[in-house]
């Protein structure tokens, strides 16, 4: 008899335990995704953008959002902006820094293009191990940024995140060099590198069309320059600061004359 309990016992807890799992991913998702959306632009932290992020359903992320509240790890008002608790936001560093060094290892270790990885990197964060991404963090020799600019959070949990603006702010005889370039849309990737629009380069504003026309810019490389007139996504997609990085980080670690701490060694 004590054995067919032990049976039943062990039946049982096999899907209670599938069951915990889903709700810490779905929990870390939910977190790294309300980072992200306001990572570069704070006013765009509401439900309905987390929920497009995350491709769900507004209520869905209404429900976990309540729940994340109740626990801490956010703050959010009815109909405003969703804000991470600071023991939220080093939650959210943990994974987005997960996130960040997978896509950097794939690029860089296995030759993945930088159009492949983001979706990868969703499904990796959550399986490998603490001792697996310390590795994979010293064969990289400790990466600052992931293969679209993105700043990885180091191990005491602060990314150093740029000062830059995006290209739609800027007008026309105004540049700088492309500190980040967004990875939602692979076949924009994809465009981008065909063009030499990667990080780094030199861009300037040569023309703007009126209407909301294309975006016309000069983008300069060690091969010379070349012009290309940029639409709406295009233009969106695309951060530019006004000095490029530097190899070796300089003050408090950062790759950036200027530059923002976030996580816990702003706090």
């Amino acid at each position: 008899m004590p054995r067919v309990f032990q049976q039943r016992s062990s039946a049982l807890s096999y899907p209670l335990g599938v069951a915990n799992r889903r709700n810490v991913v779905a929990v870390e998702d939910c977190l790294k995704a309300i980072f992200s959306v306001g990572e570069w632009d704070e006013s765009a932290r509401t439900v309905g953008d987390i929920a497009a992020r995350l491709r769900s359903s507004t209520s869905s992320v209404s429900e976990m959002v309540k729940r994340l509240t109740d626990d801490g790890l956010v703050e959010h008002e009815r109909y405003g902006a969703v804000a991470l608790t600071d023991a939220g936001l080093a939650r959210a560093l943990r994974m987005v820094r997960r996130h960040r060094l997978i896509e950097t290892y794939l690029v860089t270790a296995l030759d993945y293009g930088w159009d492949e990885v983001h979706d990868e990197a969703e499904v990796l964060e959550h399986a490998i191990s603490d001792l697996m991404l310390d590795r994979m963090d010293r064969r990289l020799g400790h990466p600052w940024r992931d293969p679209h600019g993105d700043a990885i959070p180091t191990a005491d949990g602060v990314l150093h995140r740029p000062v830059a603006r995006p290209l739609g702010e800027l007008g026309e005889g105004e540049g700088g060099h492309v500190v980040r370039i967004d990875d939602d849309d692979p076949e924009l990737l994809r465009w981008f590198a065909e063009h030499g629009l990667v990080l780094d380069v030199g861009l300037t504003v040569t023309g703007l069309k009126p209407f909301g026309g294309a975006t016309e810019v000069r983008v300069d490389t060690a091969d010379g320059s070349t012009t290309l007139d940029l639409g709406l996504q295009a233009v969106a997609a695309l951060w530019i600061g006004s000095t490029p990085p530097v190899n070796r980080a300089v003050a408090d670690g950062c790759h950036y004359p200027s530059c923002e701490h976030v996580g816990a060694e702003s706090s």
